[in-house]
Order: C-alpha cells, then sequence, then structure tokens
C-alpha cells in the first residue's frame, strides 16, 4: 500500500487548496482503492493560509472589522490553543474590496489591527499574521492606530486612514500599540524580501497593484520616507527584509517586534506537514502556476524541499507549467501535471479545474498502481533548490 501525502496551495481565482486536495483524491481513489490518502492543504501567508490552519484542526473564530475602506467586515481567523492564525489579505486586502474597486490612498490596514486584539481577547499568546494580497500602502499605520498608538497630524489630530492620511504624519507614539501587545509574541508570515523603501520597496514594487500610477508611486514613496524617519530614525526595520510587504505593514510588525518567518515555512509547522510526512511514499503538490516565483519561498517549493530532505519523490500538479528541465530537478520534482494542456486552453482549464484534476489524480493513481512513483517520466514542475536546513521552530 502507498501513502500519498497531498499537500497543494490554491489554485488562485479557482480553487481552494482543500478542493484541490479533494479532487485528486477522488481521482487516485478511483484508479488506486488501495492508496493510504492524506490531505494537508498548505498556503505560503498569502490567502488560504487561515484555510490551511483550519485545516489542520485548529478552531475557526470570526470578528467584525473594520475592511479595507471604512465598512464593517467579518473577518475569518484561526485559534488553536494560544496560538492565532490571520490573515492580512481576507480582512483588509484586495479581496476584501466591497466590489472590488481599487483605493490605493484611502484603504487602511485599520482592520488587522483590529483583528489581532481580537485574538489577544480570546486568549491568544502567538499571534500568525499572514501578509500577501494588501489593499493598501499605509506602512500598517492602520493598525498601529488600532492597537492603541497616537499617529497625529500637525495639529494634534489622529491622521486619517490610508495613505492619504499618512501624509499628514507630523507626531507619532507607538508605545501604547507595545503596551496591549505585552507579552504576545507576533511572527509576520510572508514570501517576500522587499524592504520599505526604494526600487524595491513596498511603493515601487506593489503600489501599481493597488492602483498607484506613476506620479503616485513617487508620492507614496515620498511619503513612506517621511513617515519611516519620524517611527524609525534609526532605519533598521525600515530596511529589514520584509518591511515592504503588503503595503509597508512588515514594516509596522517589526515596529512591535515581530519576528520575520517564510509563509510557507510557518504554514507547515502548523498544518503538522513534517508529522504527517513521515511514513509517505509520494507526496503531490501544486498550485495554480509554477513558475519563477514558485522557487522562491512559494509553498510548493517549501514541500519540495522537506520531502526531498526525507528522501521522498514529489509530483507536482499546477494549472501551467513554465520552469524548464534544469530548474525542476534542481527542485526535485519528479513529474510536473499541467491542466491547460490538458483543456481547451486557460478559461477551459479553469472552468474544468475540478474535473481535470480528478483525471491528473487518475493518472496518479495508474502509476501508484504500476510501481512507477518514483520514475521521473517527462519533466516536472519544481520548487526552489533551497538547501534543506534547520528553521527555527513556533514559539
Amino acid at each position: 500500500m502507498t501513502a500519498v501525502l497531498l499537500a497543494p496551495d490554491k489554485f488562485k481565482g479557482s480553487l481552494t487548496a482543500a478542493q484541490v486536495a479533494a479532487a485528486l483524491a477522488r481521482g487516485i481513489t478511483a484508479t488506486a482503492p488501495g492508496a493510504a490518502l492524506t490531505s494537508c492543504p498548505i498556503a505560503d501567508g498569502g490567502d488560504g493560509t487561515v484555510d490551511a490552519a483550519l485545516a489542520a484542526g485548529a478552531e475557526e473564530r470570526t470578528a467584525r472589522i473594520t475592511g479595507p475602506t471604512g465598512e464593517p467586515h467579518e473577518s475569518t481567523w484561526a485559534l488553536d490553543g494560544d496560538v492565532a492564525v490571520l490573515e492580512l489579505a481576507s480582512a483588509v486586502g484586495l479581496a476584501a474590496l466591497p466590489g472590488g474597486d481599487l483605493a490605493p490612498r484611502t484603504a487602511s490596514t485599520r482592520g488587522l489591527g483590529e483583528l489581532i486584539l481580537a485574538a489577544v481577547g480570546a486568549g491568544a499568546r502567538t499571534i500568525v499574521v499572514g501578509l500577501g494580497g494588501s489593499a493598501s500602502t499605509d506602512a500598517g499605520a492602520g493598525l498601529l492606530q488600532a492597537l492603541g498608538a497616537r499617529l497625529l497630524t500637525a495639529g494634534g489630530e489622529p491622521i486619517a486612514p490610508g495613505l492619504a492620511g499618512l501624509e499628514e504624519l507630523a507626531q507619532a507614539d507607538v508605545a501604547p500599540a507595545l503596551a496591549a501587545l505585552d507579552g504576545v509574541t507576533l511572527i509576520a508570515a510572508n514570501d517576500v524580501a522587499n524592504p520599505l523603501l526604494g526600487p524595491e520597496g513596498a511603493a515601487a514594487v506593489y503600489g501599481p497593484q493597488k492602483g498607484l500610477d506613476e506620479d503616485g508611486v513617487r508620492a507614496a514613496e515620498a511619503t513612506l520616507s517621511r513617515a519611516a524617519a519620524l517611527l524609525d530614525p534609526e532605519g533598521a526595520h525600515a530596511r529589514a527584509a520584509g518591511a515592504g510587504a503588503a503595503g509597508g505593514t512588515g514594516f509596522a510588525l517589526l515596529l512591535l517586534g515581530a519576528t520575520q518567518r517564510s509563509g510557507a515555512d510557518v504554514v507547515l509547522e502548523l498544518a503538522g506537514f513534517d508529522e504527517r510526512l513521515a511514513g509517505a511514499g509520494l507526496v503531490v503538490t501544486g498550485e495554480g502556476k509554477l513558475d519563477e516565483q514558485t522557487l522562491h519561498g512559494k509553498g510548493p517549493a517549501e514541500v519540495a524541499r522537506r520531502a526531498v530532505a526525507a528522501g521522498i519523490p514529489v509530483w507536482a500538479v499546477a494549472g501551467a507549467v513554465t520552469l524548464g528541465e534544469e530548474q525542476l530537478e534542481q527542485a526535485g520534482i519528479r513529474r510536473a501535471l499541467d491542466l491547460v494542456s490538458r483543456a481547451g486552453g486557460v478559461e477551459d482549464a479553469i472552468a474544468r479545474g475540478e474535473e481535470l484534476l480528478e483525471a491528473i489524480g487518475r493518472e496518479i493513481g495508474q502509476a501508484i498502481e504500476a510501481g512507477h512513483v518514483r520514475e521521473m517520466g517527462r519533466p516536472a514542475t519544481a520548487a526552489p533548490g533551497d538547501p534543506a536546513g534547520p528553521r527555527p521552530p513556533l514559539p
């Protein structure tokens, strides 16, 4: 009997990680009924992070918070003992914008700060904040304000929400926010290494995704620079890797003493991936598109790194694969199976996602029955060639 660990990420805009795993399981069971299947949906700190924690057995919680543009918003988070898992994307990110309408100057992270307070109130002592998919470029100012920080205009009034409000910042006192988190360990989970400022910073790289034009990016960079000079005079946090994550929310979390961790790494720990990996004869991972970004801290990359270190073959599924043979070999993935080549194009692959994944599951099941899971097959998909090594555990 072959034990198969199904550990896919979401197919963004199409299927959740749990739906991907379920479709693959149906297909594998149809052709390899004796296979022992274990489902372990994953994420990398962006949308799907809370879902991954819930799939691993965490308790679902909800809180009514301020949405990215000020509207009341119901947000789901996860609690496992005294560890809370929160997700910026679903709380105050692009996915939470009413009607999907971008609001580059007024979108705020206040609701994420409110969600942190809800977690603290529920007894959480370690709070994992998944960063990704943000709608704002406010350097986490709204989050800080929700936690009690005094961010004031020259006239002594609280600054308005978003980037527009941050332009008026003249006085800052973060001490009340630090006091609100006394005894709490914050972990910023993300897969980017951008600093707050500069050509690789929050405004330059991610501003256009949120609706900032070329002039808007330049103005945002100047605003973030002034705010950083006030909040972080020595510049240590602004220069740190990850400070530019989620429109500078990584910077605000660093001001609060957060530890930066790879989002994929953290989620796999929360999901108990290593324990589930033990005894597996095959790991199947994947995401919507396996490309260069996959090789830089994405979920499938970390899955492959750990599985290869354990001597377990890895196959991958994806909507599309753009990685070359050498990249795939370096990542250690034996085969890559994509949806687009089995469909009439991208739109058809999206529309028939579950059907095509079931068909791929049947192919995997047939390979299991034939004893071919360790064969290389055609060039596959990859995950990063990140060498296996010790990673700091969650507190």
